[in-house]
């Protein structure tokens, strides 16, 4: 089983949990199963912004919501996401939020709300995309007794665990400054494994200088 993954973030509203996989999903298999259907994109990041805009022209009826009206996505797709909406190709509305989702078997409406002045609205929607980002998941690693933080592991500045002997990297730790890029992923990672084999090998050098000459590979 793999250690450590990440978990899409789900909303906390009636009818989620009955009607997931029914209607409501966390990703986009096949954009063609949402041609002529009425779409509800609920979300505010990248892949929000960038799947309206390529379902838009597939939906019947395309309508977004979004807590705020800041988003975190590219700026040419805030730009482009105006643009539709003033097009009327995207009904956007920001600052809604989902108050509950309804349906048998399936989605069939939802009502959505303005969290300023807390009025309702109901829409017909046949499937509701929930494009939240997802959240670090430890899963088996929690039973392991390493020191954690808002569901990341605790590392020094060696990506040192607090049990001895493990070391960490990546979206999963967490240290004072640490920045969730892939570049700084491979660069913890590199921390890593030398400390790593430095614990194993002690006469193994912690700074091989080049990674040509990396400790890990080098021949004993």
């Amino acid at each position: 089983r793999r250690q450590g993954a990440f978990e899409p973030r789900h909303l906390k509203c009636p009818g989620y949990d009955d009607l997931l996989g029914k209607g409501i999903y966390y990703a986009v298999k096949d954009p063609d199963d949402y041609l002529g259907k009425k779409v509800l994109i609920v979300g505010g990041g990248d892949s929000a912004l960038d799947w309206a805009l390529s379902l838009k022209d597939r939906a019947a009826q395309l309508t977004m919501v979004h807590r705020r009206d800041v988003f975190r996505a590219h700026e040419a797709s805030v730009d482009q996401l105006h643009a539709a909406h003033e097009a009327g190709d995207i009904d956007l509305k920001t600052f809604y939020e989902v108050r509950e989702i309804r349906g048998n078997s399936a989605v069939e409406s939802v009502t959505i709300y303005d969290n300023r002045t807390g009025e309702d609205v109901d829409l017909d929607v046949d499937t509701i995309l929930c494009l939240l980002g997802f959240k670090p998941d430890l899963g088996p690693i929690k039973s392991w007794g390493l020191k954690l933080t808002e569901n990341r592991i605790v590392v020094s500045q060696l990506m040192e665990t607090s049990i001895p002997g493990i070391y960490a990297a990546g979206d999963l730790v967490s240290y004072p400054g640490k920045l969730d890029l892939i570049a700084t992923g491979y660069s913890e990672a590199a921390i890593a494994v030398n400390n790593a084999v430095n614990y194993l090998d002690p006469e193994a050098r912690v700074n091989p200088g080049h990674s040509t000459n990396l400790a890990i590979f080098k021949d004993k």
